[in-house]
């Protein structure tokens, strides 16, 4: 019981956050493994992949095509990299250095981890005989699906604990999230990726965040409570 109620306390560096971590991982990983599964294995998912990748093919449409495609440009590589530079900076300057290496750990890390995936499973992108996009990478993971997960979660995760109103915090996580959907989107509307890729994405990445910013805080947790034991007594 003791054990238990350490794990559910929320102080305490191995205390609720690594439990709540711990559970998030195991979800993410699970999932991603059940659709590399799926995915390797030619199952129900590879059918419905083609069925959502042909339609969009076939029914794209103005000024749909140019927004999507705006979209997909901002999230690509260099503007993942700006946009953690500018959350970087603002970390540095607030002191923020446990959720500055967080970012630095998380986002890539997070992306490097995602070309290591592509080539472990090599699967090749959509083809049409119009394509609107012409790639010549894997396709699962999804890169974009993955790089926007990493930063748009780390922000998310950041204000949700830097914030007190309610307001910014539950406006800050739905924005989030909605940027995260529309990048995943994209991806399948162009037909760069399939409905799996953008899944596996998302989830092989919540998975690898979750583990950087809960070894973050453990770690910062623990020098914390360090600190508070090599005190005098007569200081607390």
């Amino acid at each position: 019981m003791r054990f238990i109620e350490a794990r559910l306390s929320p102080g305490g560096e191995f205390g609720l956050h690594l439990t709540i971590g711990v559970l998030l991982m195991v979800l993410s990983v699970s999932i991603f493994g059940h659709l590399a599964s799926a995915v390797m294995g030619q199952e129900a998912i590879t059918v419905l992949d083609l069925r959502i990748a042909n339609w969009f093919n076939a029914n794209h449409f103005e000024p749909m095509t140019s927004f999507m495609m705006a979209v997909s440009t901002v999230h690509m590589m260099v503007g993942v990299i700006l946009m953690v530079v500018a959350l970087g900076y603002h970390l540095w300057r607030r002191g923020q250095v446990y959720w500055l290496w967080a970012l630095l750990l998380g986002v890539p890390g997070g992306m490097l981890l995602n070309v290591l995936l592509k080539y472990v499973f090599q699967r090749s992108r959509p083809e049409f005989e119009q394509p609107l996009v012409t790639l010549m990478t894997y396709s699962f993971p999804s890169g974009h699906a993955s790089a926007a997960t990493l930063f748009y979660g780390l922000l998310a995760s950041y204000v949700m604990i830097a914030r007190r109103g309610w307001s910014v915090r539950l406006g800050t996580a739905a924005a989030c999230t909605l940027m995260v959907l529309l990048v995943a989107f994209s991806r399948v509307y162009l037909g760069a990726h399939y409905l799996s890729d953008v899944l596996a994405g998302m989830a092989g990445s919540a998975a690898w965040l979750t583990i950087c910013i809960t070894a973050i805080s453990t770690l910062r947790r623990r020098r914390e409570a360090r600190s508070l034991s090599n005190e005098p007594r007569g200081t607390r």
